[in-house]
């Protein structure tokens, strides 16, 4: 039986393989990039891209790409092969450092916002060393940041690198404060758990929603949804099994950290958690697990479906981002440790954190803004779009006494004085997770609970490494400064608490009290669509902080916001004009044809000589005839509030038309035609119902 051990990692050049295929030189260069950033020698970029083609090449592979993340939410790859030509009219097989190092894909028809003009239709790759390449297929991906002609980023890649360097910059000087001057660097780490729903391809394809939108725009409530939880960490069917184990495999050959496989609470749906690593790694381990999910699923005649609300009336699919921040030397710097000392340092980069999320509870939320995830945020399988921290009643606690200078009767009877020899030890998880927080702390790492299921993980983690940063760099500018750093300390912290403890909730955010509560008395922003908060992207202290910390320039602000917001109408748009046409071209012919049955069987009834009572036909047709009407004058509706779109004043305006009147007519239509199904005969009804897709995996 081949073991695990045999074949993880298999298809990554990963440290084992430049251990083993680089001189000792070129490796301890390689290294020092990838670890300090420092400068790639051109000399060293050769003997790697050389080493990388003869290990590619040995594992049959032909092809290399430039595998990058554009802003269209998925990667992307060009294919070049490694031949040229020879002068005896044969070939060789070349890879150059100058081609591992840089690339000249298309970028014409990638989303720029602005940031590229029409007539410039180059773009450029750039090698992320820090990211292992790896084989797929017969294709040795090269992992890439991507920018335009003009050098603004294109790609979720750049700015990500960006804001794990801003991190990693505040949070050592932070630490030199305390003492450590061995750390080399700090990288936040990460580990998407991420949920999907499986159904058969038979199902999918006669469903046109699901294949033009990847969601079921239409469907009656099933007898049976998720009522009974059990499903919910249940036995996994022998034909899912067959799926995660070649799942597993797959991902493993490719270094992905695979860890945990359950069923989730709706029928259908799964989760997969990974052991989390750094953010860059986990951002692209992340993009491939999803990709080979759909791969996988379909060798088994299934179909992977990573919307985050597929069918209406069960729990959606969301991708929980457990964060936290570590040191080279494996120091997790969210975690409590042992000593007074190491829980000053730790009060202090939780304090951090807390004034992160509350200074910029606008832009984590952003972040996670999607026409899919609109329809989960504040539904009771989501968070709220309230953003909210929860931290359990001890941390909560050892906060409370700092604020206010009163003992923590949690331990010793003792003032909250932050020096070394008075701060008592508090343990490090002494309450529960809790699953109705947008953002909570579970122990050593904060469970930031709002991505969508699709979501690429790079948004939040751009904005909660740069927020994060942010609140490290006024603290460190603060503490360099101080005469007396223990007292300068203490006030700080009392301070940050003061200020930004309305962002703390330990409570049940699904209870409706506390969204009035958060919104009315705290001051907490609440925006439940992607026009409610995209825009404030551009709000000014969110570009002073993005660009002060050269995560961001104000130009890339500007395209991301007109990107997302057009992403966002586009999604909708192709989604209403589905509901346009399977209304017009299915529901309403079916509905028709079998409503045209009943009436000939009440004629027939009447011709009967006896005694009716009550004519069931008769008041089905009526029911039938009634909507009928209403689903066409519905569909009508619909196709105007798309015709109105054309005179939208730019893009924001147009999101704005598509939240306040495309979306309410969907709905609405979507109401009708679901309450037809249930009066239609099965063998009448165009596609398959919700009780077909549910259960169609055995």
């Amino acid at each position: 039986m081949e073991k695990i051990m045999d074949y993880f990692g298999c298809n990554v050049f990963d440290d084992r393989v430049m251990k083993a295929t680089l001189s000792e030189e070129v490796y301890s260069s390689l290294k020092n990039t990838i670890d300090e950033g420092k400068e790639l020698d051109i000399s060293v970029a050769n003997a790697v891209a050389n080493a990388m083609k003869d290990w590619a090449v040995a594992k049959g592979a032909t092809h290399y790409t430039h595998w990058f993340q554009p802003l269209t939410g998925i990667t992307a790859e060009k294919h070049d092969s490694f031949i040229s030509p020879s002068p005896d009219g044969g070939v060789i097989l070349e890879f150059s450092g100058k081609e591992l190092i840089k690339g000249e894909p298309d970028a014409s028809s990638f989303p720029s916002g602005g940031l590229r003009a029409t007539f410039e239709a180059r773009g450029y790759t750039a090698w992320d060393p820090t990211s292992y390449a790896f084989i797929k297929g017969k294709t040795l991906c090269i992992p890439t940041a991507f920018c335009s002609y003009g050098g603004h980023a294109l790609d979720k890649k750049t700015p990500l690198l960006r804001s794990m360097e801003a991190l990693n910059k505040q949070a050592l000087r932070i630490l030199k404060l305390f003492g450590n001057t061995s750390a080399k660097y700090v990288r936040s780490m990460v580990g998407p758990e991420q949920e999907y729903f499986l159904i058969t391809k038979e199902m999918y394809d006669q469903r046109p929603d699901l294949r033009y939108t990847g969601r079921t725009l239409f469907g009656a409530k099933a007898p049976k949804g998720q009522e009974m939880n059990d499903h919910y960490f249940g036995a996994i069917k022998p034909k899912v099994a067959e799926f995660m184990d070649d799942l597993n495999k797959e991902l493993w050959k490719l270094g992905v950290l695979a860890k945990t496989e359950h069923n989730e609470v709706a029928p259908a749906q799964h989760e997969l958690a990974p052991i989390y690593t750094t953010t860059n790694i986990a951002t692209d381990h992340n993009q491939l697990t999803m990709e080979i999910m759909q791969k996988v699923a379909s060798k088994h005649g299934l179909v992977c479906l990573l919307h985050e609300k597929p069918f209406a009336g069960v729990n959606g699919s969301g991708k929980h981002n457990n964060w936290s921040i570590a040191t080279d030397s494996g120091q997790n710097l969210l975690s409590p440790g042992d000593t007074p000392y190491e829980n000053a340092q730790f009060l202090l980069f939780l304090c951090a954190v807390i004034k992160a999320v509350d200074d910029y509870q606008d832009l984590l939320r952003l972040s996670v803004a999607t026409a899919g995830n609109d329809h989960r945020l504040g539904a009771n399988e989501a968070p709220p779009a309230v953003v909210s921290m929860f931290l359990g009643d001890e941390l909560t606690g050892v906060l409370e006494a700092i604020e206010t200078d009163k003992p923590y009767k949690g331990a010793e009877k003792q003032q909250m004085r932050l020096g070394v020899d008075v701060l008592p030890i508090f343990n490090r998880d002494t309450t529960d997770r809790n699953r109705t927080s947008p953002f909570a702390f579970t122990g050593n790492k904060f469970e930031f609970r709002m991505l969508g299921s699709s979501n690429s993980i790079g948004c939040a983690n751009i904005m909660l490494n740069s927020a994060v940063a942010e609140s490290l760099r006024i603290y460190a500018d603060r503490l360099e400064n101080a005469d007396d750093f223990e007292t300068t300390l203490h006030e700080m912290i009392r301070k940050t608490i003061k200020d930004h403890k309305r962002i703390i909730f330990n409570g049940n955010g699904y209870d409706n009290s506390w969204i009035k509560e958060a919104t009315e008395v705290r001051g907490l922003s609440n925006y439940r669509t992607t026009p409610d908060c995209m825009p404030h992207l551009l709000d000014k202290k969110n570009v002073d902080m993005l660009t002060g910390l050269g995560v961001f320039s104000e130009e890339e602000m500007k395209s991301r916001r007109d990107i997302m917001l057009e992403n966002y109408s586009k999604t909708v748009i192709i989604e209403a004009n589905t509901m346009v046409s399977m209304s017009r071209e299915q529901i309403l012919p079916a509905v028709e044809k079998y409503s045209a049955f009943i009436a000939n069987a009440a004629i027939a009834k009447r011709t009967l000589s006896v005694s009716i009572k009550y004519d069931y036909e008769t008041d089905l047709v009526r029911k039938l005839s009634v909507l009928l009407n209403r689903i066409a004058a519905l569909t009508g509706d619909l196709d105007e509030s798309l015709l109105a779109l054309h005179d939208a004043d730019g893009i924001i305006q147009e999101s704005e038309m598509i939240r306040d009147s495309v979306i309410p007519k969907m709905s609405e239509l979507r109401i009708a035609c679901d309450e037809a199904e249930t009066l239609t005969d099965k063998t009448y009804w165009p596609f398959p119902t919700y009780g077909d897709i549910l259960f169609s995996v055995r």
